[in-house]
């Protein structure tokens, strides 16, 4: 059966692939390997990644977004035409209609590029929605009802704060702290305060293990391998939960602060339906143990994370691309 539709999560760190009728088919990270001789893709997705710090000079590894949106146009198109190529097998005469999500803040050039660089990837047309929708229709959120919902999206690159009513985005605000933001700080504590430097992966494997928003009497513990700054050798050292709190406490009261200026600025009656309805958050980042009872303290608003918060957009998309009718007004389409 070929493949007319497909629904594209486009994030910093991971792509996520649907197709109605099969569910999520590619779930990969957003990591292009290039040959610096050539200026030639060689490995994409899963294989791009495991070359990270470990890559001689001919190789450049390299992730095509920043921030939400498109870094590198030639690495991004080329991303794109792997995911495509992949789940609709190597037939050039398919060419799937694609939407695809971004940031809520996403200037129009921006959204240009990303139209250009789907279809130029082999969609027939693109449509593209912003996350805060498609990750609250994700969440189970009912957004066509004339009620204030507030949905925080916290990826790899940017944190999407959005108040939905009546469809649309009433306020929003997006920052550039996230997931990738809480890695830098986690490297960067452990340098200074242990004199023990590890990469970038191996910080995200940390947050993931260990990771807290908030302190705790039962610290969890893990082990890495890193370098010790004043020997220079390999080392094994143990991080606990309370050091990856340290770590990330600007990180989470910059997001909390942006959660408070998009409150200071929705009108009284949304403000009345988010406390009745309270916070979700969706994203990754969400995972973060304990994230949800720090802003539920911050802000004195009831906080909850989403169920498969990771999914929560592709989710939103999967559901938009079944019934574009219903939400033609919540994404904007480019034609090839």
């Amino acid at each position: 059966m070929f493949i007319k539709k497909i629904g594209i999560d486009l994030g910093t760190i991971n792509t996520l692939v649907f197709v109605p009728k099969k569910g999520i088919v590619v779930n990969e990270p957003s990591v292009v390997a290039i040959d610096t001789k050539t200026k030639k893709p060689i490995a994409i997705g899963n294989e791009a990644k495991e070359m990270i710090g470990r890559n001689p000079d001919e190789i450049r590894v390299l992730k095509p977004l920043k921030d939400g949106v498109i870094a590198d146009y030639t690495a991004t198109e080329a991303m794109l035409r792997y995911f495509i190529t992949k789940t609709t097998g190597n037939f050039k005469f398919i060419h799937p209609e694609i939407m695809i999500s971004v940031p809520s803040c996403i200037t129009s050039t921006e959204k240009k590029a990303v139209i250009d660089a789907t279809i130029s990837a082999g969609a027939k047309s693109a449509y593209i929605i912003k996350e805060s929708i498609a990750s609250a229709i994700g969440a189970g959120i009912p957004v066509a009802e004339a009620s204030g919902h507030m949905i925080i999206d916290i990826g790899g690159g940017t944190s999407e704060i959005a108040v939905i009513s009546l469809g649309g985005i009433v306020v929003s605000h997006s920052i550039k702290i996230a997931g990738n933001k809480f890695d830098s700080a986690i490297i960067d504590y452990i340098k200074k305060n242990y004199n023990f430097s590890i990469g970038e992966r191996t910080a995200e494997i940390v947050k993931i293990k260990v990771g807290s928003a908030l302190f705790s009497k039962e610290k969890l513990t893990t082990e890495i391998t890193g370098i010790d700054v004043v020997s220079g050798l390999p080392k094994v050292f143990t991080v606990n939960s309370d050091d990856v709190t340290f770590a990330i406490q600007e990180e989470l009261k910059a997001i909390i602060e942006a959660i408070k200026k998009v409150l200071h600025d929705i009108p009284p009656e949304l403000s009345s339906d988010i406390m009745e309805n309270g916070i979700v958050l969706a994203g990754g980042s969400s995972l973060v143990r304990n994230i949800d009872k720090l802003f539920c303290n911050a802000l004195g608003i009831k906080v909850r994370v989403a169920e498969n918060p990771l999914l929560c957009v592709v989710k939103g998309i999967s559901i938009v691309l079944d019934h574009l009718n219903m939400y033609k007004k919540s994404i904007f389409s480019g034609r090839g």
